[in-house]
Parts: C-alpha cells; structure tokens; sequence
C-alpha cells in the first residue's frame, strides 16, 4: 500500500487534505498529516482509521522528519517556503516524491541532479501563484505559438482578495495568507520588461507604480509589479519579449494607503521597537514622526505624508486605529510586527466570511501581420471562512499532481516546474471540472 505524507496542516492545506481523504477511500493508499500542532492535523483529518492518522512532528527534529519521511511515497511540503529544503533533502534521502506551493530556491535547484540520480520527483511551484498562473499561462502560449502566432507583451497579476459580499471595510482587503507575507509584500526589487526596456521599482515606490486592471463582472483592480518577472523569460520560453510583467492585484485604493504605510517606516522588519508595551497605537505612529510640541501626531501624518486630512488615504489610516489611545499589547517587535498584531485585528476573516481570488493574464501577439489580445480571467469564491478560495486554488493542483505521481502519470524526474504540456494538461482538466476555469476573450487590436 502506498503512503501520502503531508507536513503542515495550515489553512492552505485543508482543501488539499480533503481531496486526498476522498482520494483514498477508493485506492491502496495510506494518508499521514503531520503538523507541529498534533490537535491542528486531527482536525484536519476528522477522525482516525486504518488508512489516516494524524501526528505530532517538528521538521527540525531529524531523527522525527527522516522516520516519517522514510514511510511515504510522496510527501507534501506545506511548511513554510524557507524550510522545503529540510523536507527535500530527507525526500532525496529516502527516494521519496515532494511536491510543494512555494517558490523554487537556489538551494531547491541544486539538488537536481541528486533527484534525478534517485529517480524521484521534486515539483515545485504547484499551487495558485506560482502554480496555477504558470500552468494557464502556458496552455495559451502554447497555443499562440503551436498557431503560428508571435507574443509581444505578457502580463500577468493575481490577487488574493475578499469576496465582494463580505468586503465590509473600506481597505477592501482581508487575510486570506500568511498575514507576515502580506505585511512584507513586495519588500526588495521588482523587475520587469515594459516595451523593450528594463525597469526596476525599488520598494519605497512599489505601491505608487500600480497598473489600472479591470475583471468583467467584479470591476475595478489595481496591479502592482511582483519580485523579479525577468526570470519568467526562459520559464516560458519567452527569450525576446518586450514586455513581461507579473504583479499582485488589490482593489483601490489599497495600495495607495499601503504607500503611505511604507512611506512611514511600518512595514520595516530590520530592527526591533523594545519596551512597547505601555504605548498606545498613536504612540507607535508617532515614533515615525519628527518632534514637534505643537502639531497634533495627525496633522505631521498629513503634513508628511502630503495627503488631505478629509482624504480617503487618511481615512484609511484613522480606520485602521493607528491615531487611538487603544494600547498595543505587545512587549516588543519590529515595525512589521506590530503592524501586523493590528492589521490582525483588523483584516481577520470574520465567521461567515468568503474570499476571492482573482487572476488576469493578458497576451498580445502578432498572428499573420494582425495585432491580437487574449485576455483569460479566473474569479474563484471561496466556500466559508475554512474552505477558502485561496485554500483551494493553492491546494488542488498539489493534490491533483500528488494522485498523478502516485498512478504513474508525471514521470518527469528531478527538480520540476508545472510549465510543460506533461504537467498542465492533466491538472487543468481537472481542475476545470471542479469549477476552476478561465473565461477567455479574443480581439483584434
């Protein structure tokens, strides 16, 4: 009988869990969710049997990761991004399958060979984004290129957002991720290709550099450049493109206010703020503020900031409490940590609320001396506050390809990205049938 082993029984992984609980009632195999928090992975799994267990495992413990991992098939990395790399190696160890949601690591990537050599497969980046994008995105190149056709512009953004009826804030924006990602989102450089010609947005702009997005049926986004899309060049084959641009979508005027955040030294994780725990939210913003014994800690924020006191970004500031006397409640942290215990507060899903993820990519191409665009839109809502969309959409590709390695039909060995017709094929299908699909619309330019 084969085994599935899943470490990390997070929110991302409760769609993930439950395809493969139904997955297993019919077929040889054993499923094992292993978590940090033993009561978190039987919750995850409902209730116990000959072919289901939960358990109590700390990565780091490598005696605890090598005896799980040596009694699986093929484990699924839901740890967080930093750590694939304890997990592969003990995959590589004992001839084991990996597939994981995250990025794909210099380290990840030199250990190609080795998986190669033992004959397993270690697939990354098969989630939403990177995941699903990818997979999408290639089905259409493809298709462009199989066609005859020639792509001159790329774009693509995504966004995981709050279902229109639960968004009851005026940010527009609940955590429906990691809320320390969100906080440090676009943190570094971001590159691209515009029109022949490299651009590189430095973090303290980002979010003032956003591009206009509209989705039929659900209105107005805005687009903000992701990390480094220069590297999607060789990923999908696109060598000699003059424009290329991944980015995170939000709703306006999100990321206007987030600049302002930015702007005031909020979102910095570098450095601690010690002995914390006596101040009050209006202590904290005005700790990022020059001394002035005569204006009022927002009329410097207004002043700085050079925003309008009647303004919606300084409503969006007020709103989210950082001028109350309210205080803290932390001993100490770093500026993105305590702006994250707030935002905590703030941007919680509340019971009864759903999620939205959204994802638009926008293809230009040349076709017998004819300008063409394709536009391919996924909207996805989620179910509740568990069953998110975002849990979803990162969960079911990892599930779907985990069945595919389990029967046989991805053979593709050492290190892999979703990005071949051998990988994207079989999981859109499916994926398709469970309600994830793309609506495309065509035009001459």
């Amino acid at each position: 009988m084969k085994n599935i082993l899943v470490i990390g029984a997070g929110r991302s992984a409760t769609s993930l869990i439950d395809y493969l609980l139904n997955y297993i009632r019919n077929h040889e195999v054993r499923l094992t969710v292993a978590d940090a928090s033993l009561n978190l992975a039987k919750s995850k799994i409902k209730a116990e049997s000959e072919k289901v267990k939960a358990i109590e495992l700390d990565i780091f413990n490598n005696e605890a990761l090598s005896e799980a991992v040596s009694q699986a098939n093929i484990v699924v990395s839901m740890v967080p991004a930093s750590f694939h790399a304890v997990v592969a190696k003990q995959c590589i160890q004992h001839e084991c399958h990996m597939v994981s949601a995250s990025y794909q690591s210099p380290e990840i990537m030199g250990m190609h060979q080795q998986a190669k050599e033992k004959g397993i497969t270690i697939l990354k980046e098969c989630g939403l984004d990177p995941g699903i994008d990818h997979m999408t995105a290639m089905e259409v190149i493809d298709h462009i290129k199989d066609s005859g056709g020639e792509i001159t512009s790329f774009k693509s953004f995504t966004g995981g957002l709050i279902a229109p009826e639960s968004d009851n804030n005026p940010w527009h924006y609940k955590f429906t991720w990691n809320p320390r990602n969100v906080v440090l989102a676009g943190q570094g450089i971001a590159r691209y290709l515009e029109n022949g010609q490299f651009k590189y947005v430095p973090y303290h702009q980002l979010f003032s550099r956003t591009q206009p997005i509209t989705v039929e049926g659900f209105g107005a986004f805005e687009g903000y450049a992701n990390r480094d899309s220069l590297g999607y060049r060789d990923i999908y084959s696109l060598q000699e493109i003059p424009t290329l641009i991944r980015g995170t979508l939000r709703k306006p005027p999100y990321c206007s206010a987030w600049q302002h955040l930015v702007s005031l030294g909020m979102t910095d994780d570098t450095y601690q703020m010690d002995d914390i725990k006596n101040w009050s939210w209006r202590d904290y913003t005005n700790a990022f503020l020059p001394y002035d014994a005569e204006h009022s800690v927002e009329d410097k924020v207004i002043r700085i900031l050079g925003i309008q006191a009647e303004g919606e970004d300084f409503y969006l500031l007020k709103w989210l409490g950082l001028f109350s006397d309210d205080k803290i409640g932390l001993a100490a942290g770093s500026p993105a940590q305590v702006l994250q215990h707030l935002l905590e507060q703030k941007w919680s899903l509340e019971e009864g609320d759903k999620d939205m993820v959204v994802m638009q990519h926008i293809f230009d191409y040349k076709h017998q001396g004819t300008q063409k665009r394709i536009s391919s839109s996924l909207v996805s809502l989620g179910d509740d506050s568990l069953r998110t969309a975002m849990a979803k959409t990162v969960g079911w590709p990892l599930a779907i390809a985990t069945r595919l390695l389990l029967e046989g039909k991805i053979t593709q060995r050492g290190v892999c990205l979703p990005v071949s017709k051998h990988f994207y094929q079989p999981i859109l299908e499916e994926l398709r049938t469970m309600g994830i699909a793309f609506t495309e619309k065509e035009e001459t330019l």
